[in-house]
């Protein structure tokens, strides 16, 4: 019988302490985003069904499942709505818990392959033409309600789950442990690059078909509207236009010093910075990071922290693949001038040449941002 944990009205969403999560490379303390209950599930019993365009319908229990071939990634998970506290706090109101900069983790995952898994229930002749692969495949968990659905689900294209590079997994294990009920036990996708949303956990069901599914979470929420949806009414027109949200956005964040501390300058002027720093979708890794005292005039490059990987791996095929999906954490002396309201800020790039702007742009759910990190109202003495 499966027993449940915090509730529909109250589900358990929390971050950790910045200080703590940036004390290691691999996360410790991760966050926690939920929707409903954390349901307790019994593994021995518990099936995972594929269906919808395949060639045949077909059950796996969680040993099927382990007897794939494992494959283990590292890569961060994160949430759609990390940092919305700053877009709340720097442009205006948004729409949605109040996430700082921590609803991030980095770690490494052990499952079977997606694809390989797909593979055994025959994707369908429909959903493959000339280019590859085309429609979506879902994931969904029914064993506890949500706070606007009965169910949750998510949706990713169906090229990007077979992708022989993508890395998607049904993950099994977390940093070297099987997943806790925290995270997803007995059984989660696992899409890295893609905001958290899609990676569903407590997974049931997985459905290929042309369309992306009708759940509440990939058709009502965790969308990038634009602009002009300015109020809550304005925003249901473009809901059932504007496409659910998939690969995040290059980001980066100063962790420490933070805002409204008293930091002491070293002899040469400088204090020390530091944060982490996420490539985009699949665009990793992070290839520099960029730290300002005197808000952009002269910028210092970060010495980037990829859990003891070399400099040089960067420079090579097989480190970037490896780094392809992770985080860094990146630290650097910066010049700051002594006196109140000191601010300090932190850009980054990825493999792929993206960077991130000045000021972001605001939307009414407050995902996706990834304007400059900050931190504001510092005394320098």
């Amino acid at each position: 019988m499966t027993t449940y944990e915090y509730t529909v009205e109250e589900p358990l969403n929390r971050e950790p302490p910045i200080d703590e999560l940036l004390s290691s490379f691999i996360t410790k303390n991760e966050y926690d985003r939920n929707h409903g209950p954390i349901p307790h599930i019994n593994a021995a019993t518990h099936t995972v069904q594929i269906d919808g365009l395949v060639n045949r319908k077909i059950f796996f229990t969680i040993d099927d499942l382990r007897s794939f071939p494992q494959h283990e990634v590292l890569a961060v998970l994160q949430c759609a709505g990390n940092r919305r506290h700053s877009m709340r706090t720097l442009i205006k109101e948004v729409k949605g818990l109040d996430w700082a900069d921590g609803a991030v983790m980095n770690c490494t995952w052990r499952g079977p392959r997606l694809r390989d898994v797909l593979a055994e229930a025959g994707v369908a002749d429909s959903l493959v033409d000339e280019k590859g692969y085309k429609g979506w495949v879902s994931f969904a968990c029914y064993e506890t309600p949500c706070e606007d659905d009965s169910w949750y689900g998510g949706s990713v294209p169906l090229a990007r789950a077979m992708d022989e590079d993508g890395d998607c997994i049904l993950a099994l294990e977390m940093n070297g442990a099987p997943l806790t009920p925290y995270r997803g036990f007995p059984v989660r996708a696992l899409i890295p690059g893609i905001a958290g949303a899609r990676s569903v956990k407590w997974l049931n069901l997985i459905t290929l078909s042309t369309t992306d599914c009708a759940n509440f979470y990939q058709q009502h929420d965790y969308k990038i509207l634009p602009p002009e949806a300015r109020t809550w009414e304005e925003a249901e027109k473009y809901w059932p236009t504007v496409p659910a949200m998939m690969d995040m956005p290059v980001n980066s964040v100063v962790g420490l010093p933070e805002s409204g501390s008293t930091v002491v300058r070293a002899a040469d002027g400088t204090i020390e910075a530091r944060g982490y720093a996420v490539p985009a979708g699949v665009c990793g890794p992070v290839m520099k990071a960029e730290v300002t005292g005197d808000g952009g005039q002269t910028w210092v490059e970060a010495e980037l922290d990829f859990g003891g990987a070399e400099k040089d791996d960067l420079k090579t095929v097989e480190g970037r693949r490896r780094l392809r999906w992770a985080w860094c954490l990146w630290s650097a002396r910066v010049k700051v001038e002594p006196g109140e309201g000191r601010q300090v800020f932190c850009r980054a790039v990825d493999w792929g040449g993206n960077s991130q702007d000045k000021d972001g742009q605001w939307n009414i759910r407050g995902v996706g941002f990834n304007a400059w990190g900050q931190v504001k109202d510092l005394t320098i003495v």
